[in-house]
């Protein structure tokens, strides 16, 4: 995965939302408008320059984003680039990061994950989504299980599983196993929909999802919370 790449493209996808209405409504990010999730995107892109560049996690204040449009665009514009400039470099150097593995490396796929996501809830915002790419997407549903799962449960919001479910990706060939034992359960769709899915931004029980098995003890599993 490029994720230098990817990370560019959904931060330029991002940045083009903000010629539409900065005042709508991002329905799974509470009370946010378009202008406060470009607000939180820029300062979420200055943290994790500082994770990088100056080894610590303070966080960075999202209302010292301008609330105009052109101040807003050139602001998260300079946001991106110092993100990309950030991250390019050896992805094995060490960073400060909230969970492992502790390098650039970390960094480079969250923030094209946390890109993503946003990307999608501007666009949905909007009134039109375009596609997620199908790597990018399922890399985020490993993303789910690999790191962000296991860091709820490391900070006593979620407990393992007792049973396990399956997660089939059937637009790009890859499933996941989650929880203990065989599985009882498995749901399957597209990497996009099945991202969505665990990111809450889809029902459960959506339509373009298909489960078998035992669906009842498969949401069991997938209660969690697996994300913050």
């Amino acid at each position: 995965m490029d994720y230098l790449t990817e990370l560019r493209r959904e931060l330029d996808a991002f940045g083009a939302t903000l010629d539409g209405d900065l005042l709508a409504p991002v329905e799974h990010c509470g009370d946010w408008k378009l202008v406060d999730l470009a607000a939180h995107m820029g300062a979420g892109n200055l943290w994790v320059v500082a994770a990088v560049l100056e080894g610590h996690g303070d966080s960075y204040a999202e209302n010292a984003a301008p609330r105009d449009r052109a101040g807003l665009k050139t602001w998260y514009a300079q946001t991106a680039d110092a993100l990309v400039q950030a991250l390019s470099v050896d992805p094995s150097n060490e960073a400060w990061t909230f969970f492992p593995p502790h390098t650039v490396g970390f960094w480079r796929r969250r923030r094209s994950q946390e890109t993503l996501m946003h990307r999608w809830d501007a666009e949905h915002a909007l009134g039109s989504t375009t596609p997620m790419g199908p790597a990018l997407a399922a890399d985020g549903v490993a993303e789910v299980f690999d790191t962000m799962a296991p860091r709820m449960i490391s900070k006593g919001a979620a407990s393992y599983p007792e049973q396990a479910m399956r997660i089939t990706a059937t637009d790009y060939g890859r499933c996941w196993t989650y929880g203990n034992g065989e599985p009882i359960a498995e749901v399957s769709g597209t990497a996009e929909d099945l991202l969505l899915m665990l990111w809450g931004r889809k029902p459960r029980d959506s339509g373009s999802l298909t489960w078998e098995g035992d669906r009842e003890a498969g949401l069991s599993v997938l209660t969690g919370p697996l994300v913050p």
